[in-house]
């Protein structure tokens, strides 16, 4: 491990001279990329230093007890010697999960999107609830949330809801939402009291740049039109709405939030990009599906995770079979316990595997 972390503090010097290069100060997206890596490798190469500097106590100390037979200086060299044992072990289990293998995506923004999915206008009415949700608990964090576009059905619900939340660490936070969400409830439409199953789900995409995706202007349908409420009805008296169309892929995004037709597209190209980027991870992810085996599920839109269940007011993730008995408190933003115990799973089993 020690012959590793040399060569990570190396690598981390090697960044750290390369960051005061002329060279990389004038190209943005080189520094950005280096920062990057630079930013990730701190961490590391700080606890490494106090573990060597904690070894070299214990070693100097060892030295002095074999030179010396003052009563008091050798009492006093034995706690020092025991302090600083106590600081390296937990410097070698701060330095294990530090080396846990980063996601390279943790430290963005992400944009999530929302859809209903089985269930008639209940499951709407679900996918609203959870949009409001995430809103709800990027307030409550100190994340900011931006607006793409939002999507409403005429009995109160949302047939699509498209936005970006910002913050240091969305990413890191929100990647465990992705999936199918279930609830389980009596609609306030049904007379008969009986309970009914509907589904919604969601998506959460790392928002990217230009240094980690580039778009062929040459692969983008670009087509404009009048933005649209509910009913069909025009919101706008001028062609604002935009439609990106990726040629390659055929990926679609739309966006007619703005009044300006360029922010319009400049919103639907940042969603683009993601997905895109998502593509890419899938493709990446499938080559290292055994790595995947250990990690809890995150990003398959396919994957049941979570059940909301009114009559009971408990919330189940199925990942990790953890119960939750506030469903209203849970519904208002408070998600921070789950997300918390999927965090720590997570790094339960990399650390197993690790092990292994």
């Amino acid at each position: 491990m020690f012959e590793n972390l040399e060569h990570i503090r190396e690598n981390y010097k090697d960044l750290e001279m390369k960051l005061a290069d002329p060279e990389v100060l004038s190209d943005m997206n080189k520094f950005t990329k280096i920062s990057r890596e630079y930013n990730s490798l701190k961490p590391i190469v700080e606890k490494y230093e106090e573990i060597l500097n904690a070894e070299s106590t214990i070693e100097e100390n060892q030295e002095l007890m074999n030179e010396t037979d003052d009563s008091e200086m050798l009492d006093m060299l034995k706690e020092e010697i025991s302090e600083s044992k106590k600081n390296l072990e937990k410097y070698n289990e701060d330095m294990r999960v530090l080396l846990i293998p980063k996601d390279p995506n943790d430290t963005k923004d992400v944009i999530v999107e929302i859809r209903p999915g089985a269930g008639g206008d209940e499951a709407g009415l679900f996918a609203g609830d959870l949009y409001r949700m995430y809103n709800m608990y990027a307030d409550k964090v100190g994340f900011k949330t931006e607006e793409i576009e939002v999507t409403t059905q005429g009995v109160g619900g949302i047939k699509e809801a498209t936005f970006v939340v910002k913050g240091e660490g969305a990413y890191s936070k929100l990647k465990y939402e992705s999936g199918v969400h279930r609830v389980q409830r009596v609609p306030e439409t049904e007379s008969g009291g009986r309970i009914h199953t509907s589904t919604a789900t969601v998506a959460v995409l790392p928002e990217v740049d230009d240094v980690d995706i580039t778009i062929d202007p040459n692969d983008v349908r670009v087509d404009v039109y009048r933005s649209s409420g509910n009913g069909g009805q025009s919101v706008n008296t001028t062609d604002s709405a935009v439609r990106l169309t990726h040629i390659p892929t055929g990926l679609v995004v739309t966006c007619q939030d703005e009044k300006s037709q360029i922010k319009n597209k400049d919103k639907a190209m940042r969603v683009l990009r993601a997905r895109l980027y998502e593509l890419e991870e899938e493709k990446r992810n499938k080559e290292i599906a055994d790595n995947r085996k250990s990690q809890v599920g995150t990003g398959d839109r396919s994957e049941r995770i979570r059940t909301y269940n009114f009559p009971q007011g408990r919330i189940t993730d199925h990942r990790i079979n953890k119960t939750i008995y506030q469903l209203e408190d849970f519904l208002n933003g408070n998600i921070d316990e789950m997300i918390n115990s999927l965090i720590a799973e997570d790094q339960t089993r990399k650390l197993e595997q690790i092990g292994e």
